[in-house]
């Protein structure tokens, strides 16, 4: 089968390079699978899970917080806002900080409390604990 190169960054460091069978990304409109030989594509992505194939079964995961998803017919670029190894997230601080923008989302007739950062937060504490379940369910199955 053929490969894809893929390149996965974020401010901070370059935290995947290598070749895959397929990329899953979080776009904005909905998730897209990115095969070789995929047509040219630029588009936003939404906090989420950022899947990549590598063959043989073995598949990698990363959390992205935003970003661009560049994808040309033999490379996958994701320029990503922040950007985690799955297996680097951390479940309990998840869910303190999906804790803190429900209470400040509860708290929303308050003076200076901002709505957009605070259900921004959720969103991505939101895509996070799915990439965590998403992880736990596929190692049930192993």
């Amino acid at each position: 089968m053929s490969t894809i190169h893929v390149n996965i960054v974020s401010a901070d460091e370059a935290i995947f390079d290598g070749e895959a069978e397929i990329v899953f990304a979080p776009a904005l409109m909905g998730e897209v699978g990115i095969l070789p030989k995929h047509t040219p594509l630029l588009t936003q992505l939404r906090p989420g899970a950022v899947r990549v194939r590598l063959g043989a079964g073995e598949e990698r995961n990363f959390f992205v917080s935003g970003g661009i998803l560049e994808v040309q017919p033999h490379m996958v670029s994701v320029l990503a806002d922040t950007a985690v190894r799955a297996r680097d997230l951390d479940e309990q601080a998840v869910l303190e900080a999906k804790q803190r923008a429900e209470d400040t989302l509860a708290e929303r007739r308050k003076e200076g409390v901002d709505l957009a950062h605070a259900k921004a937060e959720l969103d991505e504490a939101l895509a996070r604990l799915r990439l965590i379940q998403y992880l736990r369910e596929r190692d049930l199955r192993h």
